[in-house]
């Protein structure tokens, strides 16, 4: 396997090149400072079309009607808020952010899910949890913000029993006319100046296009899932590729 950066440019993209700090250190810090914005952007700037995507990685999992469930990067929690409808035992979201889990453990108690759904901070790449301890594992559009990619990935198989079912969202570059050309004048020009004018954040919404840019995406990423321990792993363009599923089992 590759090692670092090579394996995972997007490794090398931080959200200020001018600070001391780590990526890690540095998304956390990110995600803090726009937590109170984070969901009115986040649907905002993805047109409302985000709702669907989470459907279709809940109905991925769906699929082995899963007890246990892991959400990874969890942020504010829409991933997991969407998995309570498969009727699960027990869901778990866990990040490095603490004011996004404040904010995400609000929208719990306004719609009565805090005894189903527990947040808590916790490093994705050093996952505190046994071997086997989830059915199901998500992750939406958090494995591109991570310091090491493949440490954090090796931690979800390690924590998924076997026979578990992984379901990974992540930003993808369109590829077709004019799709293609229309999401890179979006990114490139529209996105960074509405996330820079409503979340008050200098880097945020420039770091997010070019972390999607330089990601490993599609059948690469699908490579470096069996390289860390999965099995059966598929990409799925959503929205003519401007996002791709990810399925994975062990």
């Amino acid at each position: 396997m590759q090692s670092g950066t090579e394996n995972n440019p997007a490794a090398k993209i931080v959200p200020d090149s001018g600070s001391n700090l780590s990526k890690k250190e540095q998304v956390a810090d990110m995600f803090n400072h726009i937590a109170g914005k984070y969901d009115f952007l986040n649907h905002t700037l993805s047109l409302g079309i985000d709702k669907g995507w989470r459907k279709k990685a809940i109905a991925a999992i769906g699929k082995i009607h899963p007890k246990t469930i892991l959400d990874v990067a969890t942020g504010t929690g829409d991933l997991a808020i969407a998995a309570a409808q498969l009727n699960p035992d027990k869901i778990t979201g866990i990040d490095i952010a603490v004011q996004m889990l404040e904010v995400g453990r609000e929208k719990l108690k306004e719609k009565g899910l805090d005894k189903l759904i527990s947040l808590q901070q916790g490093d994705s790449e050093a996952l505190p949890f046994a071997n086997n301890s989830f059915d199901a594992i998500t992750c939406a559009y958090g494995v591109r913000n991570f310091e090491n990619l493949e440490a954090g990935l090796k931690e979800m198989c390690r924590v998924m029993r076997p026979g578990g079912k992984l379901a990974i969202l992540e930003f993808s570059h369109p590829k077709k006319f004019p799709v293609k050309q229309a999401y890179q004048f979006y990114f490139k020009y529209i996105l960074p100046t509405l996330g820079r004018m409503v979340s008050k954040h200098d880097t945020a919404y420039s770091y997010l296009p070019e972390s999607v840019m330089a990601f490993p995406e599609g059948e690469r990423f699908c490579e470096i899932l069996a390289e860390c321990g999965f099995k059966e792993t598929k990409a799925r363009p959503l929205s003519f590729g401007i996002t791709t599923l990810y399925t994975a089992s062990k």
